[in-house]
């Protein structure tokens, strides 16, 4: 398909790090789009036609064609386009451990660091740990299964998995202050550190925070 024919529209909202992690991939693929921002108390009447499943955002059009759940259209951006770099490794097992990892992140690590902030005391005090320790386990796993480390965890480009940890971790000194506790250190966790700011795709207009 001609360039000149593509049309990629992506529906997001500021502060969700789903919508994030689309628009790194469509930047890092160098993919020009259209972004609409969508106000999640008023819901546009194209957001609910295009995801009337959950009507949550990103939802990416590409040529018309909706495709909703940020993951799913992280895998559709590497397989539509495939243009260096990739985001997922060529061979399969390589794609079997980055899968695995990247729900890791999702289960482990993002949805634990969510919980943060709905729970106080000891409940809090349970959560943080598990989050500390997850994230020095996802440390240890990138050195050991990714030679090339972050932030080149598919080897000598920016990967699924650096789109996803810059996603989820770029906001950590927000969350930081507000519960006053350290997430990210740059001498116990440096490979993490370093996702923490991805060099020419960061988004210094918008903030990263969950929806």
């Amino acid at each position: 398909m001609g360039e000149k024919t593509q049309e990629v529209k992506l529906h997001g909202m500021w502060a969700s790090s789903y919508s994030k992690r689309v628009e790194l991939a469509l930047r890092i693929k160098g993919i020009p789009y259209d972004y609409i921002e969508e106000d999640l108390s008023n819901k546009s009447q194209l957001l609910l036609k295009y995801n009337p499943v959950h009507k949550k955002v990103p939802v990416l059009v590409h040529n018309g064609k909706p495709i909703a759940e940020s993951y799913i259209i992280l895998e559709y951006i590497d397989e539509t386009w495939k243009n260096s770099p990739k985001l997922l490794p060529e061979d399969a097992y390589g794609r079997a451990k980055v899968r695995f990892w990247a729900s890791f992140i999702q289960q482990q690590l993002f949805e634990n660091i969510g919980k943060m902030f709905t729970c106080e005391g000891e409940a809090q005090e349970k959560v943080y740990k598990e989050v500390i320790e997850k994230l020095t386990m996802f440390e240890t796993a990138i050195k050991e299964l990714f030679p090339g480390g972050a932030p080149f965890t598919n080897g000598e480009n920016l990967g699924l998995l650096d789109i996803l940890m810059s996603a989820t971790l770029t906001s950590h000194k927000a969350v930081e202050e507000v519960l006053g506790v350290e997430i990210l250190n740059p001498e116990k966790n440096p490979l993490l550190f370093s996702c923490n700011s991805i060099e020419g795709t960061s988004f210094g207009e918008r903030n990263s925070l969950s929806s």
